[in-house]
């Protein structure tokens, strides 16, 4: 992210002071933003670092709470399963059809493929945690 930054403001500099644009800067900030959110989905969910709001859930029992977390975590792990599949078949389907981005011509599938892959692990931990918590040993049974 601050490699997107930096040429972020390189562009934004040579484009408004020396009338030079950086070719391809628009394509290599989206597939780099893609990339990093991507990337740092199953670290995220890892952690339970996602955003909460519990705002009509606050003055709820904890193992109610702790009961919709674990839907939570179902739901994020059917969710994330959807994007990681769907982002493989664009995969295969950039392949097929030699997909490449207008100005640099950037594959398309490396695009995909740096998605998918990090989806598809962030629906494993999800499942995991769900799989987890709705043990017999966990705090919602007690």
């Amino acid at each position: 992210m601050t490699a997107l930054m930096l040429m972020t403001c390189y562009s934004l500099i040579s484009r408004n002071l020396f009338d030079s644009a950086l070719i391809g800067d628009f394509e290599l900030t989206g597939v780099g933003a893609g990339a990093a959110i991507a990337l740092f989905m199953p670290l995220c969910q890892l952690k339970h670092e996602n955003i909460i709001v519990d705002f009509f859930t606050a003055n709820r029992s904890e193992a109610f709470n702790y009961r919709l977390d674990r839907l939570g975590d179902v739901l994020m792990a059917i969710i994330f399963a959807l994007l990681a599949w769907r982002c493989t078949a664009a995969a295969i389907n950039a392949v097929d059809t030699m997909g490449a981005s207008m100005l640099l011509g950037f594959p398309d599938w490396i695009v995909f493929t740096s998605m998918a892959i990090p989806f598809g692990i962030t629906a494993i931990i999800a499942a995991s945690q769900a799989a987890a918590s709705f043990s017999p040993n966990d705090k919602a049974a007690s």
